[in-house]
């Protein structure tokens, strides 16, 4: 009685909570027992279509995830209970139809071959049989409807593995008696258009079940005599691309061999498509032939007495990728060609180097062309054109851009040399030549078609590259987007001008004018980064010119981060006087502004000025570099850094920090926590690049981070203890304040910790990393006089228990033996590991997980057995833990295994995959089978 009103709610009620909760109702009810009871009163013609389609659902639901409650007594009449449904259906409501055919479906594939072996020839025989007060037509779509279902429930279903290739076997036996009647109905004159149509569908189902390609022939073949029809087109398409797209399809060469003339047909409709602006036809015919090209490239390739028609072939896919219009709002077409390409070189050049010469001969040609075509697509529109597009479809078009460079640096693999020889010719020819009036667009794409090359490939060799530095400064820049496109190339030919210093008075000026036009931002700023990176030592000359440019444009431009990475780049090669110069006038008005900032009252805007300013000087920190020692980041539980001692005389990093570092107590406390994440990434920067450089602010720091932590704790001030940890923790005279930093964190965290862990996972992911790092150098710090409190070290070990840090667990307990503070913690504390470690197993935690909680057990196992015998026996004692699922007996089983083995790890990770399993309920069913 409840039922009805559920649904109601469902599908009328308009309070979305209602909606919910009658959802959550009915899915309960749908795998309820009584479900089988009211699917069928459900089915009643006097019901409404939605209500039919829920006891459908329900049926299907029953039938395919609970067919284990099915009496095998009960499957026939099951089978005649459904296929009368169906009947009744086939001329009711289309979605109930379905959902019927689904159902039938899924007892076919759970009762074949053994119970059911006949399936689809008695689905045909009782479709076919007149009587029911049903019309041909009718009984004939339903039939199509079931056998269209049938292999996409297979492919859907939860059968296990070994019923999966018994199932796939047996439909693939059926297609004898699903073909001969799939070509009668697409072959008969006076079938209508949607028995046609739903025949092309039950073509593309069957063939996803690699049915050979010889033995569908004759009606993929059909499929092309359907293309003409436009209510059949789309389904044949993707009947015929489904059909040449299966990985076996490729051992059918001659049949092959026979569609590439039924393609080769197609241009006539492809072009009349194209000139009459029809999208979806041209785009469903460029499908076919990509994907006969792309599928089977190299079987066709091999058929050397054919190559004409493949190169047609080849040839009518180059018209699709040039076909007329932009990218993607008169075109959608071109840009599912590209991968074709990609296809075709690899295939060209895996072959042996004599026959990989006769290729090129034929294929050099062609991608040439291809080249021209590509950057012909990659121009941009009339700039009226362009203005009236959307948002998304620039952003579209930028992405097609993309790829079409990715493809070009692809294509350069096979070209070489030659290929940036030709575009230099086309682009001096365009540059050189006033007589020949030239677009803007022409220009943009022949560099950007440089640009994509030069990213990825070393150019250094190249002939050509001096000479288009030299055209460059004649390009008439008058357009935004040829504008960025100059400066990304001169930003990809900046390891090329690092090795020809002398070309920098060409290009630099360009890059420094076109800071100061706020639309270029992104392209000038990242092309002055990339020349201070890798030509620094050449920059000296340039330098103030740079820096007072750069000085203007940091607070205009919306890249001023990047725009500060490029100026430490620069300073770092200058001589110190000169760094100091720089920096004190680089970096005074942003001290002045924050000791202004400090006095005033805290207000959202001063909190966002404040930490706009510290990424400013945390950016310009991370290049600032004057020792030129490769960046060292102190990522995992690698050993304490080791560095020289730093050169004598004055470090300008160091100083500049020190001078922010005094003020940093007294601005940013008003503003937590934003700003502490903000000084946090400052310091962590200037710890990388100064190393032990840094050693006379580390107490200072120890002290102000400890404060911060304690204040409002971030994961940010973790990390940086963490990498100070790494750096100094070593040295006798940086130990004491990062021992007492150490056990601050400590302590605060573990008051977190009680109160819940899971609301700070940024902080415990941080914290567990911290405490990684701790334990790696345990041994070390403890020699220096590493001695955490016994409290605090008992509490430790409980939080690091409950909240399962695995990996710090396996390295501490190998510990418990030579330190003794380990071993007393490890006694009096383990069983509270143990017990968590085993509530995980008993399901408290993914099962993707078990490998690690074994090793866990494995290591305790192997370092403290007399201590593991006892824990086990008292933990598992409890009733219902780790499970109520689990006996005393396997129990008892679980711990004389878990005892047993203290050598073979392997074994351990089994035995606790097995019992989780049976924590689970799920030993010994088909969806642990497959897991």
């Amino acid at each position: 009685s409840c039922l009805p009103i559920a649904l109601h709610q469902l599908y009328y009620d308009p309070n979305i909570e209602n909606k919910n909760l009658a959802q959550k109702w009915l899915m309960q009810a749908q795998v309820s027992p009584q479900a089988w009871q009211f699917c069928w009163a459900l089915l009643c013609p006097d019901k409404v279509p939605e209500i039919q389609y829920f006891g459908a659902s329900a049926l299907h639901t029953k039938i395919s995830r609970y067919w284990s409650d099915i009496p095998s007594d009960q499957y026939e009449t099951l089978k005649t209970q459904l296929f009368s449904q169906i009947a009744c259906f086939s001329s009711g409501s289309k979605m109930v139809l379905t959902r019927l055919c689904v159902a039938l479906a899924s007892l076919a594939l759970n009762t074949m071959p053994e119970a059911w072996p006949g399936a689809v020839p008695e689905m045909v025989r009782v479709f076919q049989e007149e009587g029911g007060g049903v019309d041909g037509r009718a009984r004939c779509l339903a039939l199509l409807e079931l056998l269209t279902v049938l292999p996409e429930e297979f492919q859907t279903s939860r059968l296990p593995q070994y019923r999966k290739g018994q199932v796939r076997g047996a439909l693939g036996r059926e297609w004898g008696s699903v073909c001969p009647l799939l070509q009668q109905l697409l072959r008969r004159g006076d079938s209508p258009g949607a028995v046609k149509a739903r025949v092309l569908r039950c073509l593309s189902s069957w063939v996803l079940l690699d049915v050979p390609l010889s033995e569908s022939e004759g009606l993929v073949e059909d499929c092309f005599t359907a293309l003409p029809d436009p209510e059949l087109f789309d389904t044949a398409v993707e009947a015929i691309v489904n059909a040449i797209s299966q990985p076996d399809s490729q051992r059918y060469v001659n049949t092959l061999l026979k569609l590439v003339p039924q393609v080769l047909s197609l241009q006539e409709q492809l072009r009349e498509a194209i000139q009459n602006g029809d999208m979806e036809t041209s785009h469903g015919i460029c499908r076919i032939a990509v994907a006969l090209g792309e599928n089977h490239s190299r079987s066709l390739l091999e058929q050397v007495e054919h190559w004409q028609g493949f190169l047609a072939l080849v040839n009518m896919i180059m018209f699709c990728t040039g076909i007329p219009g932009h990218y993607p709002v008169n075109e959608t077409t071109s840009s599912l060609t590209l991968t074709f390409w990609y296809t075709l070189q690899d295939d060209i050049m895996s072959f042996d180097p004599e026959r990989q010469a006769v290729y090129l001969q034929v294929y050099r040609p062609v991608y040439f062309q291809l080249v021209d075509v590509l950057l012909h697509k990659a121009q941009f529109p009339s700039d009226q054109e362009y203005a009236s597009w959307s948002s998304d479809e620039k952003e579209q078009f930028r992405i097609y851009r993309v790829d079409i460079s990715d493809t070009l640096m692809y294509v350069y693999e096979m070209l070489g040399a030659e290929l940036l020889s030709n575009l230099y010719e086309k682009l001096g020819r365009i540059l050189t030549n006033t007589e020949q009036a030239s677009s803007w667009q022409h220009t943009e794409a022949l560099l950007y078609g440089f640009q994509s090359i030069a990213e990825t490939i070393d150019v250094n060799y190249s002939d050509v590259i001096p000479g288009l530095i030299g055209l460059i400064p004649r390009i008439s820049i008058n357009n935004v987007q040829l504008a960025d496109t100059v400066m990304f190339t001169i930003g990809a030919l900046a390891e090329w001008l690092a090795d020809h210093p002398v070309m920098l008075s060409s290009v630099l000026p360009l890059v420094l004018q076109a800071l100061g036009n706020p639309d270029l931002s992104v392209s000038s700023v990242s092309t002055l980064k990339k020349i201070c990176r890798e030509c620094k030592f050449d920059l000296p000359p340039y330098a103030t010119n740079i820096v007072a440019v750069s000085q203007v444009c940091v607070c205009a431009t919306s890249q001023c981060m990047w725009l500060m990475q490029a100026l430490g780049f620069l300073l770092s090669a200058l001589p110190v006087e000169e760094i100091l110069r720089n920096l004190h006038s680089l970096i005074t008005p942003y001290i002045q502004q924050l000791e202004k900032l400090a006095d005033e009252t805290p207000n959202p805007s001063n909190k966002l000025a404040i930490i706009h300013i510290l990424g400013l000087l945390s950016n310009l920190f991370t290049t600032l570099d004057i020792s030129k020692q490769e960046d060292e980041s102190g990522e995992g539980t690698a050993p304490p850094v080791k560095t020289a001692p730093p050169p004598p005389g004055p470090n300008p990093v160091r100083d500049i920090t020190i001078n922010t570092q005094l003020k940093m107590n007294s601005f940013t406390l008003p503003y937590f926590p934003p700003s502490s994440q903000a000084v946090c990434a400052i310091f962590e920067k200037s710890v990388r690049t100064l190393l032990h450089d840094f050693a006379p602010m580390v107490s200072q720091l120890s002290e102000m981070l400890g404060q911060m932590y304690s204040t409002i704790p971030q994961a940010s001030a973790l990390d940086l203890t963490r990498q100070m940890v790494h750096i100094f923790a070593s040295e006798t005279d940086n130990f004491p304040p990062i021992k007492a930093l150490f056990e601050l964190v400590t302590s605060v965290t573990l008051s977190i910790f009680q109160q819940g862990p899971r609301d700070h996972p940024d902080i415990v992911d941080s914290f567990m990393q911290l405490q990684a790092q701790v334990c790696f150098w345990f041994l070390i710090s403890f020699t220096l006089g590493f001695s955490l409190s016994l409290a605090l070290a008992v509490s430790l070990f409980r939080c690091l228990s409950l909240s399962l840090s695995l990996s710090f667990a396996t390295e501490l307990l190998p510990r418990c033996s030579d330190v003794p503070p380990v071993a007393r913690v490890v006694q009096e504390d383990g069983k509270l590991l143990l017990q968590a470690v085993l509530e995980a197993i008993g399901g408290g935690s993914s099962r993707s997980l078990m490998d690690q909680f074994a090793e866990v057990l494995f290591s305790l196992n192997k370092h403290c057995f007399p201590l593991l015998t006892v824990w086990l026996k008292e933990a598992l004692q409890a009733a219902g833990f780790p499970s109520t699922r689990v006996t005393t007996e396997q129990k008892d089983t679980f711990t004389q295994q878990i005892l047993r083995e203290r050598v073979n790890k392997r074994r351990v990770k089994d035995i606790v995959k097995e019992f989780t399993l049976v924590c689970r309920g799920l030993h010994g069913t088909e969806y642990a089978a497959e897991y």
